[in-house]
């Protein structure tokens, strides 16, 4: 990451709380997974997973060796990869990275609607688990190489998916005003 980017901050302050952590997070490019396995090294130390599109992971095989576990949408296998997914989020060494969105959007996307797993997964989860959100933007300033934020928030709302999602639409601009904001 350092040959490809200019710095990385981690912004905001989460308490660790000893639970498994279910990270929900904007897809902008094939860099998030790299960008939430940082945040996790940096802070959280857990066993990293994440949830990939099937046909994405046939393209990106190695992904397999590092946490990556397959979805594959208008498939009855869709239900045991929810319960998988569960299954993880029952371990407090686990740590689980979900793109609601379901695929890559465009960074200057400002409003979010979570495919229906993110509610199947919460569904089957029997325990106590950390939801944390993380924005990812990028600002080149005045560098030739792009400066990276990764900006965090616990959240502490209802366990409701629709709850959730506008929960993570205001963190979301609250990150974007905040980084316009920004100077050198």
């Amino acid at each position: 990451m350092k040959r490809h980017f200019q710095s990385f901050t981690i912004n905001g302050a989460v308490q660790d709380k000893s639970l498994p952590i279910l990270l929900i997070c904007n897809h902008v490019s094939w860099w998030d997974g790299i960008w939430t396995l940082y945040t996790n090294q940096q802070l959280f130390k857990r066993k990293y997973h994440f949830m990939m599109l099937e046909e994405e992971l046939r393209k990106n095989w190695f992904f397999q060796y590092t946490g990556g576990f397959s979805i594959t949408k208008q498939s009855k296998s869709i239900f045991e990869t929810f319960d998988y997914t569960a299954k993880l989020l029952s371990d407090a060494q686990n740590l689980v990275l979900l793109f609601p969105q379901g695929n890559i959007k465009s960074i200057y996307q400002n409003k979010f609607v979570f495919e229906k797993g993110t509610e199947k997964i919460l569904q089957r989860t029997k325990n106590d688990i950390q939801i944390i959100f993380q924005a990812n933007l990028i600002d080149y300033f005045a560098d030739a190489k792009p400066n990276a934020f990764f900006n965090l928030h616990h959240y502490t709302g209802a366990w409701n998916v629709d709850e959730i999602e506008n929960a993570y639409n205001t963190f979301y601009e609250q990150c974007l005003q905040t980084q316009a904001k920004k100077e050198i």
